[in-house]
């Protein structure tokens, strides 16, 4: 079976399961590996931890579309798990949503987050967000439920509304795109435990929630989460803030003392980082054939 496709029915699967779905941004292809070796059923793809790690550059629309597609297709390459990739605002108009699915279904994503920001977008927990009419959302959920050629593959339909029109501005708008065709709802930066709450009450599609570590919405365990009626929990980009504080510790030993190793025996050792690259299936291929 074509990896693709086996990664859209697993993740349809998933979403029929009972039980809440545990996925984690991964920033680049060795992070997924970690990701999936560590045991999650998927792996997130988004827009800040791919534009960071690609470019060092922030989340306000300096990655293309075609930037974020080859990072998602060098992802799916390598895992076998779901990948769920950002699509932000589908990078334009109808036309322009209706590639970004294309490019993303035949990159090897399982699902694409489609967001209602206007262009230029940026990382939904900055300030001052700007959102195209409810209407115009709907017909970018249409565009891409109409240019995917698989039927698993997911559509996330996700609202920023929240900060500049109200929570029930948000619930309305995921309401009527998960009834023009998309499979989950996503309302990003809820700002209280009392809104996290209510929007389980009020939305009747499975819902993708954002754990942020510093965002505008309260941290919730994935129990409490499953428990109030979420199905899908994500840790965005906590990989990469992992991972600078990492290198911030190690370039400071070596400026400071001279020597990284006593640092280095508390992290991933040479022979786990060659075992988790897979360098010994590879060196006995020959082996094999």
């Amino acid at each position: 079976m074509n990896r693709a496709i086996a990664g859209t029915q697993r993740l349809r699967e998933l979403l029929a399961q009972p039980g809440i779905i545990r996925s984690l941004g991964a920033h680049d292809v060795f992070t997924a590996l970690i990701v999936e070796q560590a045991g999650f059923e998927t792996v997130f793809i988004g827009g800040f931890g791919t534009s960071a790690s690609m470019l060092g550059l922030p989340d306000i629309n300096f990655l293309s579309v075609s930037e974020m597609a080859d990072a998602v297709r060098r992802m799916a390459a390598r895992v076998s798990i779901p990948v769920i990739a950002d699509g932000d605002t589908g990078h334009g108009d109808l036309h322009n949503v209706q590639r970004t699915a294309e490019l993303f279904e035949s990159a090897g994503a399982s699902g694409i987050l489609l967001e209602d920001q206007v262009m230029p977008k940026r990382c939904g927990h900055f300030a001052d967000k700007q959102v195209i009419p409810t209407a115009e959302m709907v017909l970018k959920i249409k565009a891409a439920v109409r240019a995917k050629s698989d039927r698993n593959f997911l559509i996330f339909a996700r609202t920023d509304a929240r900060q500049m029109n109200g929570l029930d501005d948000a619930i309305d708008r995921v309401n009527r795109c998960c009834d023009a065709g998309a499979d989950i709802a996503f309302i990003e930066a809820p700002e209280s435990l009392k809104e996290l709450e209510e929007i389980p009450k009020r939305v009747k599609h499975p819902l993708f929630v954002n754990m942020l570590t510093g965002g505008v919405t309260p941290i919730l365990s994935v129990k409490e989460l499953e428990q109030l009626g979420y199905k899908i929990v994500v840790c965005p980009i906590e990989s990469l803030m992992v991972c600078a504080r990492a290198m911030r510790d190690l370039c400071e030993a070596w400026k400071t003392t001279g020597r990284v190793d006593q640092l280095a025996t508390q992290a991933m050792s040479f022979a786990e980082v060659k075992k988790l690259l897979g360098v010994e299936e590879f060196l006995k291929l020959r082996e094999r054939l």
